[in-house]
């Protein structure tokens, strides 16, 4: 029987993270008819967005300074340059603010609910779903998605039950290995094969790990000999480095630093975008002004003392040389090590699993305007389970935000 002559459209949602309850929702407004079930294979729904944040849940960025909508989506960002003008920043923002959720912006542009409790957002959209009448079946992994001889798809999951739909949406999350995608071989689909984003570096046992929880407001770090560059913040750790600088460009460089193992040089810029001759001015200038002051007791805002005495060490300096004996040779040689300070990766953090994924459903797969596979109809897709990740800042909950709204839309305007 053709999907338009039931009483209503039964849409089975596979994944009860961001995406998925955010298409339910949007789902049930756009069409208060339709019968939607959403099925999560784990015990609770929206786990991941529960601890997203540290606790406080960073659903989205206002995107002032994001020079282009690349530059925060490594993966996907001409599809997310599309949909976003369908259901933007501005538009999450409202939206939640509607639901009740009051939102606050910070000085770094990342927008957190003013209670900062990412369970407010959880309990927010798990409210709107039961009021609105959507299924939640926790407990149900799917194992494969098979196309119905009478329309619509048979789901199996993996503790039995069969359940028909007539438009599926899968919002499964990223899968840090293909055998998380297995559901969905029976499709023929384009898989680029998932690998770890967002992580931190190990850097085995280099000395600068005793400098652990030493933080440096703004520098800029690379791969060198690759085209792989970003800045922001600087935590060292006692395994090595992360922070949001580390983070953005283990996003940048997820699948080059998988081909390679994870062993990589990193350099640090220490003094941010300045380049070598403008940090040999600023050291003049400082030798100028304290020429019988000791190295050790004259340096940058930007350092501790602790820092400052690593660095001294790393340049081949005296502690306790006086600024008027460096020479500029020595100043030199400082800049040199200041802008290009190189340290050997030896891995990435492996303390707790990756909140995101590089890979997974290949765009080709999906027509870019309405998210549905091009190859089977009723078929959508949302979320990280999509070749599509971004950054740390909120950018990957914005991702799930809009895809699961175009979704929604996109089948609420089936013929």
């Amino acid at each position: 029987m053709p999907l338009i002559d039931l009483p209503y459209m039964h849409i089975a949602i596979i994944g009860a993270g961001a995406a998925g309850c955010f298409a339910a929702v949007n789902i049930m407004r756009m069409m208060p008819t339709a019968k939607v079930t959403v099925f999560e294979s784990g015990t609770r729904p929206l786990a991941k967005v529960a601890v997203t944040g540290g606790g406080r849940c960073n659903l989205t960025n206002s995107f002032l300074g994001v020079r282009s909508v690349e530059s925060v989506y490594p993966r996907g960002h001409r599809l997310m340059k599309r949909l976003l003008k369908e259901f933007s920043h501005e538009d999450a923002y409202r939206w939640f603010e509607e639901a009740g959720v009051r939102l606050v912006t910070q000085d770094d542009q990342c927008v957190f609910p003013v209670s900062q409790d990412a369970m407010q957002i959880v309990n927010t959209l798990l409210s709107m779903m039961r009021n609105s009448g959507v299924g939640i079946l926790t407990g149900h992994r799917a194992n494969a998605i098979l196309e119905s001889a009478e329309g619509g798809y048979d789901i199996l999951f993996t503790n039995g039950c069969c359940r028909h739909a007539d438009c599926v949406v899968v919002t499964t999350g990223g899968s840090p290995r293909l055998s998380g995608l297995s559901m969905l071989s029976t499709l023929g689909l384009d898989i680029s094969e998932p690998v770890p984003s967002l992580f931190s570096l190990s850097l085995g046992n280099d000395p600068i790990t005793a400098l652990t929880g030493t933080v440096v407001g703004d520098v800029f770090v690379a791969i060198p000999g690759t085209r792989m560059r970003a800045s922001g913040p600087l935590l060292i750790t006692h395994w090595g480095l992360s922070g949001p600088a580390v983070l953005k460009l283990s996003s940048y460089g997820a699948r080059w630093l998988a081909e390679h193992d994870y062993r990589a040089n990193i350099s640090i810029n220490w003094f941010g975008d300045a380049n070598e001759v403008d940090v040999a001015g600023m050291l003049s200038a400082m030798a100028a002004d304290n020429p019988q002051k000791q190295l050790h007791s004259v340096f940058s805002r930007r350092f501790n003392s602790r820092l400052w005495l690593f660095l001294l060490g790393r340049c081949k300096m005296r502690p306790d040389m006086r600024w008027a004996e460096i020479g500029s040779k020595g100043l030199n040689r400082m800049a040199a090590m200041l802008t290009n300070d190189i340290h050997a990766v030896s891995g990435r953090c492996r303390t707790k699993d990756e909140f995101v994924t590089c890979g997974g459903v290949a765009l080709s797969n999906l027509n870019p305007s309405t998210l549905e596979c091009r190859h089977h109809p009723n078929l959508y897709f949302a979320g990280e389970v999509l070749d599509v990740d971004a950054v740390t800042g909120g950018f990957n909950l914005q991702a799930a935000w809009t895809m699961g709204y175009v979704v929604a839309k996109s089948i609420s305007l089936r013929p």
